[in-house]
C-alpha cells in the first residue's frame, strides 16, 4: 500500500474529509471511464446545493457555512461572507464570523481542499468536467501531496567535531555512538502499523497512528544523545549526513501522526517514509563502513 500509492492516498483524503463523489468508490473505480457515482454524475454532486443560494454544498463546507441555510450568521447572506473571503483570505468571514478581521489558520487539508474545488468548479461552469478532466486533476493534486519540508536541518555546527582521526579517538567515537542505540534501540514496526491504519480501500483507523507516539518519543530522544559525542572531523561530514536522515524520520512520523487534524500532512508523510527509512539506512551504512574501514587498518 504505501510505495507508490498516491492514488489510493488521495482516495483515503477524500474519505477522511467527507467528499460525496469519491467516497464510496473504490481505488479500481477511480481509474474507471464512467462518470457516475451511484446514479449522479460529477457534475451533479459538485453542483448540489440543497438551500438554493448559488453556493455548492461541498463549498459551504469548505468556508464554514451551513448548506442547509443562506444566512448561517442572520442577517448576513452565505454567498456574502463567502465572496468576502475569496477576495480577502487574510479575513475570516466564514462559519458564523462577525465580520471583524482574524487572520486564518488553514491547514495544508483545507488549502488543498480549496484548490481542489475551485479548479472543479471553475472546470463545471465552463462545461469541462468529464472523467478524464476529474482523473488528470487527481493526478495533478495527488503529485501535490509531499511531505513537509524539512524543518531543522543540522550544520557542522551543531555538532562536536574534534580535529584527531586517531583509530583511538575514532574507537571512543564507535563506543559513544554504539552506547546511544543501546540506550536508545530503534523500536516498532511503522510499516506495520501504517498498513493496519488501512482498514479497506474506503476506510482507514486512525487509533492506531497513537502507536508511532513511543517510536516518536525514542527517535527524539536518540537524536538529542546523538548531538552530545565527539565526532572525529574526518567522519563529521557522514555525521551531520546521518542527523539530518534521522530529523527527517523524526519529523516524518510526526507529520502522519497529525492525521486527525491535517490529513493531507500526514498523508505526505505516509508516501514519503520508505523513501526516507532508505536515506537512513544508506547513510547509516556509509558511516559504519567508514569507521570499520579506519578500524581495520
Amino acid at each position: 500500500m504505501i510505495a507508490g500509492a498516491v492514488v489510493f492516498l488521495v482516495a483515503v483524503f477524500f474519505i477522511k474529509n467527507g467528499i460525496p463523489f469519491l467516497r464510496n468508490k473504490n481505488i479500481e473505480a477511480i481509474n474507471q471511464k464512467s462518470s457516475l457515482v451511484g446514479n449522479a454524475t460529477v457534475a451533479d454532486l459538485i453542483n448540489k446545493d440543497t438551500d438554493g443560494d448559488e453556493i455548492p454544498d461541498w463549498e459551504e463546507s469548505l468556508w464554514g457555512t451551513d448548506p442547509n441555510t443562506k444566512e448561517t450568521t442572520p442577517g448576513v447572506p452565505d454567498k456574502t461572507m463567502i465572496e468576502k473571503l475569496k477576495t480577502d483570505p487574510a479575513n475570516n468571514y466564514g462559519g458564523g464570523d462577525d465580520g471583524k478581521n482574524n487572520t486564518e489558520n488553514l491547514t495544508e487539508t483545507d488549502k488543498f481542499s480549496r484548490e481542489l474545488f475551485s479548479t472543479l468548479v471553475t472546470l463545471n461552469e465552463n462545461g469541462a468536467v468529464d472523467q478524464e478532466t476529474v482523473d488528470k486533476i487527481s493526478n495533478s493534486l495527488a503529485e501535490s501531496i509531499q511531505n513537509s519540508p524539512q524543518r531543522k536541518v543540522y550544520a557542522l555546527s551543531d555538532i562536536k567535531v574534534v580535529p584527531d582521526g586517531s583509530v583511538a579517538a575514532v574507537k571512543k567515537y564507535a563506543d559513544a555512538s554504539s552506547a546511544i542505540y543501546t540506550k536508545y534501540p530503534i523500536q516498532g514496526n511503522v510499516l506495520d502499523i501504517l498498513q493496519r491504519f488501512v482498514v479497506d480501500e474506503n476506510n482507514v483507523d486512525a487509533s492506531v497512528l497513537s502507536e508511532l507516539d513511543p517510536i516518536i518519543k525514542q527517535t527524539r530522544a536518540r537524536l538529542a544523545a546523538m548531538l552530545t559525542i565527539q565526532v572525529p572531523e574526518p567522519f563529521s561530514l557522514l555525521y551531520v549526513d546521518l542527523l539530518n536522515t534521522s530529523e527527517k524520520l523524526a519529523e516524518n512520523l510526526e507529520d502522519i501522526r497529525l492525521y486527525d487534524t491535517d490529513a493531507i500532512v500526514a498523508l505526505g508523510g505516509i508516501t514519503q517514509y520508505e523513501q526516507n527509512v532508505t536515506a537512513f539506512q544508506e547513510t547509516l551504512g556509509k558511516l559504519v563502513d567508514a569507521i570499520n574501514q579506519k578500524l581495520n587498518n
